[in-house]
């Protein structure tokens, strides 16, 4: 299939009931339907641990293994019927000897599971306990759909520019960072996301969930950020489907201009004097 360069994205902002899986997969499901019965997009992208909600207690008791995901098939359906692909967002999944990992699925416009990423690194701090529960992902996952190269992220991964970079390096075209992010850290979302797309002049899809937790809340807030740091879609706190429309050559051409990968240096050795 020729390369896309112009892309329709659409991004689902939801707030989960902590540890209703059966309840979660229907909304998403129904903000979905809603959405893209109005438009038709390349792209679907869901927020991290949408199945579930951020609550590190319940993760063990509402974790699929990917072989019987109730909510990776409800995500196939989706992709079939209306011919899109879709980034998953993020779901608790069990493999062998009741290991549990953070994953996003990735699935095509046909409905088939291409490929999963698991979380590289665990949010353990301010009363969080992921670590208790998940284990760590080993690698970053650029996945190549219609020839478009996305860079895989969840959450706490925000923080670590080095996986970033990374893509950068392998010529991602658009960054995807989802999350459940908390409302008293407005600041670092708005920052790192932007400082992100900036520094690797790439798209970055920053998409987090909104709504209530057990304590305290989700920030809401998710943005869809252009190369030089411009917002080009975004929502606030309600629940509903945003779209932005990104232009690959257009970034493409600023990068010709623009080469900052040509100056980085080989070694950045620290001199103590």
């Amino acid at each position: 299939m020729e390369k896309k360069t112009k892309i329709d994205l659409l991004a689902i902002q939801m707030s989960s009931e902590i540890a209703k899986l059966d309840s979660n997969i229907k909304k998403a499901r129904m903000l979905l339907e809603e959405s893209l019965e109005k438009r038709q997009v390349d792209f679907v992208i869901l927020p991290e641990v949408w199945t579930v909600g951020w609550d590190c207690e319940s993760f063990p008791k509402c974790a699929e293994s990917i072989e019987e995901a109730k909510s990776i098939k409800m995500l196939q359906e989706i992709a079939k019927k209306y011919s899109v692909n879709i980034i998953g967002g993020s779901f608790i999944e069990r493999k062998q000897n009741n290991v549990l990992f953070n994953t996003t699925p990735v699935i095509n416009r046909q409905g088939e599971l291409i490929c999963t990423y698991e979380k590289n690194h665990l949010f353990s701090y301010y009363g969080c306990a992921e670590g208790d529960y998940i284990t760590k992902g080993n690698n970053p996952i650029l996945v190549e759909i219609e020839g478009v190269r996305i860079g895989l992220s969840i959450c706490y991964d925000i923080r670590f520019p080095e996986i970033y970079r990374s893509y950068r390096k392998a010529n991602a075209d658009i960054l995807v960072n989802v999350a459940a992010w908390g409302a008293d850290k407005r600041i670092p979302w708005d920052v790192m996301t932007k400082s992100r797309a900036v520094e690797n002049q790439t798209y970055f899809v920053a998409l987090t969930q909104t709504g209530e937790l057990k304590k305290g809340a989700n920030l809401g807030h998710s943005m869809v950020i252009d190369y030089k740091g411009d917002v080009l879609s975004e929502i606030d706190k309600i629940e509903g489907g945003f779209y932005a429309t990104i232009d690959l050559e257009e970034m493409y051409e600023f990068r010709k201009k623009c080469k900052i990968l040509e100056d980085i240096k080989k070694s950045y050795e620290v001199l103590v004097k």
